[in-house]
């Protein structure tokens, strides 16, 4: 049987410029040029997890423009079902804008557009309807607080496995902790999930451990934490705590890394995979997907991920 997911998110237009370092405060940066890709998390996890074999519901919201029109027909070109994204008249499509420096880091400023109206009711309605025959939900947060909670909620409730990708950390992440989904922050998350008042910055990778631990305590659910070229960490719902190594990389863009990470790591999971390994194969599909430029450019094919499981 195909694995089913269902992914609840943003869809956005990114709009790249690659230059020789990052902007600081106030500094112009100057690139060859700009390029345009598909984006959003939610989005892009879905077509990371439709290309890593799962049948793919794709839920959010586009504006009715070009814009919108355009990012609908490139997710059914990657076979994601978008027949219940909500179209908003005289509201913009979501729009990032991304510069990419030399060593493939990024800085990303969006405008939510549709993404922030995201309509709860019809959201509920697209899941009520596809909750039954799925075998994972994934959510991330690039949307309404309420939209978040109710697709975890209904999740749950429903008895399916629910990725929770807080990205960013916004208040309804906090009231749905003890909800029974798996939280899949990266470092700096992570960080701000424990104690919001802590300064900004990356814990080490052991701080991430206590960290995920004391998160895990209160979730009383598995923990995975993305640690970039670290690899992955995964804590299970007793504390126990393992780290994950990444597979070497040529970097390029790190751009959509995560989503691909969370894709691959909802459509395994839908597949029967046990976690681990499907934290494994996660990892794997992050490694091969930041060798191009663009968030979806590099994102692995299941032949390709075979492969690479083959070679390791």
């Amino acid at each position: 049987m195909t694995p089913k997911v269902i992914v609840v998110g943003a869809v956005n237009v990114d709009m790249v410029v690659t230059a020789p370092t990052l902007p600081r405060a106030g500094e112009t940066v100057v690139g060859p040029g700009v390029e345009r890709h598909g984006g959003g998390k939610g989005a892009n996890a879905a077509v990371a997890a439709s290309r890593a074999g799962a049948t793919v519901h794709y839920l959010g919201a586009v504006g009715d423009d070009d814009l919108g029109r355009t990012a609908l027909a490139e997710l059914s070109t990657e076979n994601v079902i978008v027949d219940d994204v909500e179209v908003i008249g005289r509201c913009s499509t979501g729009v990032a804008l991304i510069v990419v420096d030399d060593a493939g880091e990024n800085q990303i400023a969006v405008g939510g557009g549709a993404n922030i109206r995201l309509s709860v009711d019809r959201l509920r309605a697209g899941l009520v309807a596809s909750l039954p025959e799925t075998d994972c939900v994934l959510v991330s947060t690039e949307i309404p607080d309420d939209a978040v909670v109710t697709a975890v909620e209904l999740a749950t409730a429903a008895g399916v496995r629910c990725l929770l990708n807080p990205a960013p950390v916004i208040p309804a992440v906090h009231r749905l902790i003890d909800r029974g989904a798996i939280l899949t922050p990266n470092r700096g998350e992570l960080a701000a999930l424990v104690d919001p008042s802590a300064a900004t910055g990356a814990p080490t990778t052991d701080q991430a451990i206590e960290h995920a631990r004391a998160l895990n305590a209160r979730s009383r659910a598995p923990v995975v934490v993305t640690l970039g070229g670290d690899g992955a960490l995964l804590v299970d719902p007793d504390g126990g705590a393992e780290h994950v190594a990444a597979l070497p990389a040529t970097v390029r863009d790190t751009t959509g890394a995560g989503d691909t990470f969370n894709g691959v790591l909802a459509a395994t999971l839908a597949s029967g995979t046990s976690l681990r390994e499907a934290v494994t194969d996660a990892n794997t599909a992050a490694a091969l997907s930041v060798a191009r430029l663009g968030a979806r450019a590099g994102m692995p094919t299941a032949a390709e991920l075979d492969l690479a499981r083959a070679r390791t």
